[in-house]
């Protein structure tokens, strides 16, 4: 692919701005800036706490200092400054929700200020963060030209690319993944796509317009949600006629256009949050969206409900459930993945502790102290040795927990819970 003659400066290094970062680096000059100090200074020695990325692979493209246009390599910094030697930047900060719900554009808006800080003519901003259809041009881009004193499309130019990044699967990382690109003229659209080719093996869809390309963004998650909505209330419906639900999705997948959704919890940055974004926007127009809204509430709902059912077969078990040693597997939003962030694994917990159930929560892949910090919970990453539960509950299907015989870590008679529906028949009492 072409290389054109840009130098990138890529502003948030998480699990979106990172991988994007690294792969830039192979080919261009890329400046990686975050306000996390710590982060930038476990990056800068090879470190990536989050594992996208492996210490060898990283290790490979860090420079110690700003390599030239035209030059390769990756300089991390927490320095404004040092990304004033760019022409071309991305935004990957995260876009949350609030407590109730409602987008939160603070960390858009505060980048978007930086970058405004250091911005020149001709430079283009591309935004990757997830958002509803019009925030690039209605919200972001009134911020850069405050900032910079510069009128879009006049001194300076944005796109929008919305991340495809699926936190810990390494069979389809950034490069294997179609990307969709997107600018504010045709001139610019073109070249963003171009760059983004340059490092995309799987190619790149140039959308219509910026609001076009937000829009397939939100649409794309919310659309997730609503099926796994669809097939959570399945699980409660077949849970009261006594039929295994995993059983009717093994029969339902012989057809050949089934479509491969399991029940379960929906956290994370994405399914569990983009919906919010597009149901917000689309109230701004006067219109309610009940079927987005009522898979949130369904979703949202699910800790609650296999708290019950697992307090349930404890009772029938006739399992003391006050001040019962329950063991949870597993606290991160999905399987072999370190990050905790709006994971739904906590609505378990909240419910269990509502009854006066004391839990053990072993999770060998979160870090205790980002479980302390998002949650105020205790978790151990090693299971004591010959310690054993009055009850078990699987809710993360990392690699470690697929293996192992979780009867031996039972009492008689004590409920194990297979959320995930990943652990042999013979060993659990019952699975979502």
């Amino acid at each position: 692919m072409e290389k054109l003659s840009y130098k990138i400066g890529v502003i948030g290094l998480g699990y979106v701005g990172l991988p994007l970062a690294v792969e830039f680096s192979k080919i261009y000059s890329v400046v990686g800036c975050d306000i996390n100090n710590r982060r930038i200074d476990e990056l800068s020695h090879g470190i990536d706490v989050t594992l996208e990325v492996d210490e060898p692979s990283l290790k490979q493209v860090i420079v110690s200092e700003i390599p030239p246009v035209g030059g390769k390599g990756l300089y991390f910094t927490s320095i404004l400054d040092d990304l004033k030697a760019c022409n071309f930047y991305v935004v990957t900060v995260p876009t949350p929700v609030d407590k109730n719900n409602r987008p939160d554009l603070t960390p858009l808006y505060r980048a978007s200020e930086s970058v405004g800080k250091v911005l020149k003519k001709g430079d283009i901003v591309v935004y990757e963060s997830t958002v509803y259809p019009g925030v690039t041009e209605d919200e972001c881009v009134p911020v850069l030209e405050k900032a910079s004193g510069m009128k879009l499309n006049v001194d300076f130019f944005c796109g929008y690319s919305p991340e495809r990044i699926n936190p810990g699967d390494k069979l389809r990382p950034l490069t294997k993944i179609k990307k969709i690109t997107s600018g504010s003229t045709p001139e610019i659209a073109d070249i963003i796509d171009r760059v983004y080719a340059s490092i995309i093996v799987a190619g790149t869809h140039k959308a219509g317009s910026i609001k076009v390309a937000e829009a397939a963004k939100v649409i794309e998650n919310a659309q997730r949600d609503i099926n796994i909505a669809f097939i959570n209330e399945l699980a409660k419906i077949f849970n009261l006629l006594n039929i295994d639900t995993q059983q009717v999705l093994a029969a339902t997948a012989t057809k050949w256009n089934a479509l491969p959704f399991r029940p379960g919890l929906v956290g994370g940055h994405c399914i569990g949050v983009d919906p919010y974004y597009l149901a917000q926007k689309a109230q701004e127009v006067g219109y309610h969206p009940e079927i987005i809204l009522a898979g949130r509430r369904l979703n949202d709902g699910m800790g609650q409900y296999i708290a019950k059912e697992v307090v349930k077969l404890m009772i029938k078990n006739d399992v003391v459930v006050k001040g019962a040693n329950v063991l949870l597997l597993g606290i991160t939003f999905k399987e072999n993945c370190t990050d905790v962030r709006n994971t739904r694994v906590v609505d378990i917990v909240r419910e269990f502790k509502s009854y006066g159930i004391n839990l053990t929560i072993f999770d060998p892949w979160a870090k205790v102290e980002d479980v302390i910090h998002e949650y105020g919970l205790e978790i151990i990453r090693e299971l004591p040795e010959g310690e054993v539960y009055d009850s078990l509950v699987l809710a993360v299907a990392h690699n470690q927990f697929l293996n192992i015989d979780w009867r031996q870590r039972v009492k008689p008679g004590g409920v194990i819970y297979d959320v995930k529906g990943c652990l042999p028949e013979r060993m659990i009492d019952a699975r979502l």
